[in-house]
């Protein structure tokens, strides 16, 4: 499978993006709203058809009914919440993942449109509401949509992703079911962790 994005997602969309511009160098560009959701995102490439997601609350919409995704109505820092891939047969990964004893949750229909007026629409499993969660990643399926690396994004390329977490087994034994194999080590606390490389050198993200 390959990574289609990692979630940063942050307590206040502007200055969030302002301090990434600011440890990066690189502006994120707008993505769009998330229309109920609450939340709107920036984006950033990573090289290829990957790309970073930096995701907020969204100023132009009212609080939404239901709390926000990735955590982000709690959220005191940036924090690298979760990760995306993209496989070939998005249902037949779901099946296998199931008969290994797996769950990624059931399919959703999502969309988003762009500032230029183009529509995204996109099938994905729940992503992580908590962070040990958010170290196995959700499966997304873009079908005949636009992928949003299709559009003109800054790119900053994608140095490594990995994970600490207190029971390293347990979460390997979950990406193993997605036949993924993320490094996971031991760690106090549970951290996902991206690296990229940008003007103003290898910047951590966690």
């Amino acid at each position: 499978m390959a990574i289609d994005h990692i979630v940063l997602a942050v307590p206040d969309l502007a200055a969030g993006v302002a301090d990434f511009h600011r440890r990066t160098g690189v502006r994120p560009v707008a993505g769009g709203s998330h229309t109920g959701r609450g939340t709107a995102n920036y984006l950033v490439g990573l090289g290829g058809s990957s790309y970073l997601e930096i995701i907020g609350p969204d100023p132009a919409q009212p609080d939404p009914d239901q709390p926000r995704p990735f955590g982000i109505d709690t959220l005191l820092a940036a924090r690298v919440v979760t990760w995306c891939v993209r496989p070939p047969d998005f249902d037949a990964a779901i099946a296998t993942a199931l008969a290994r004893g797996y769950d990624p949750g059931p399919p959703q229909h999502m969309s988003r449109r762009r500032p230029d007026g183009t529509l995204l629409s996109w099938r994905l499993t729940p992503g992580a509401s908590d962070p040990e969660a958010g170290l196995v990643p959700f499966l997304i399926d873009w079908g005949t949509s636009a992928h949003p690396t299709s559009a003109e994004l800054p790119v900053l390329p994608l140095g490594d992703l990995r994970a600490e977490h207190p029971d390293p087994d347990g979460i390997r034994a979950r990406l193993a079911s997605l036949d993924l194999d993320m490094p996971v080590v031991t760690g106090e606390r549970t951290r996902l962790i991206a690296t990229v490389q940008s003007p103003a050198g290898t910047v951590e993200l966690s």
